[in-house]
């Protein structure tokens, strides 16, 4: 189970192939179930995940007291209420299993251990850290410029396998239409 997330940080070119051995140990294997809450808003955070298999969504409740879907996530990327992981503050959101889930976990105890225990650790630390603002900023850029069948024939393109196991209703909220929006840009896009 672990082959992915080894390959995934050999590509990065940062650690060697000790310091990945070393750091295999510190994730521990973790399945859930379709439909499984992972952590809930108000709780405090105190893991962090490489997602082996399945798709998870992150998302918070508006003040119309709406989900809204602001996060997916798909095989080889990595999981976690971020702020609340660092901060070790109350979450504003909710990570949900989309579909039966295999994660590597790491809690922040480890992993504060582990990037103390070499400077290319902490490289990779930063490395992660900058590749997810990056891709944050992407999707906040994508939302604001991009019009939305844009938006959907890129997730598309990166994601097809994925993307049929989101229901309708959270990849609309993700996208930032409606269903009915996104059922007339998949027929459109099908033709």
């Amino acid at each position: 189970m672990k082959e992915s997330l080894r390959n995934m940080l050999k590509s990065v070119n940062i650690l060697t192939d000790s310091e990945i051995a070393k750091g295999l140990n510190y994730f521990e294997p973790k399945s859930f179930g379709k439909g499984d809450i992972l952590i809930e808003s108000g709780k405090t955070c105190n893991w962090m995940a490489f997602v082996n298999s399945g798709v998870l969504r992150n998302f918070y409740i508006s003040s119309k007291d709406e989900e809204v879907t602001y996060c997916l996530t798909f095989p080889n990327k990595v999981i976690s209420a971020f702020s609340s992981f660092m901060t070790q503050k109350e979450t504003f959101e909710n990570i949900h299993a989309l579909t039966n889930v295999e994660l590597l976990v790491i809690t922040q105890k480890k992993y504060y251990e582990l990037m103390n225990s070499s400077e290319n650790w902490l490289k990779f630390s930063r490395f992660v850290a900058e590749q997810s603002y990056i891709e944050m900023e992407n999707r906040l850029l994508a939302l604001q410029i991009e019009s939305a069948i844009k938006r959907y024939e890129d997730l598309l393109k990166f994601n097809p396998d994925y993307l049929q196991k989101v229901p309708l209703k959270y990849l609309a909220s993700y996208l930032g239409i409606t269903q009915r929006h996104l059922s007339r840009i998949r027929k459109e896009i099908s033709f």
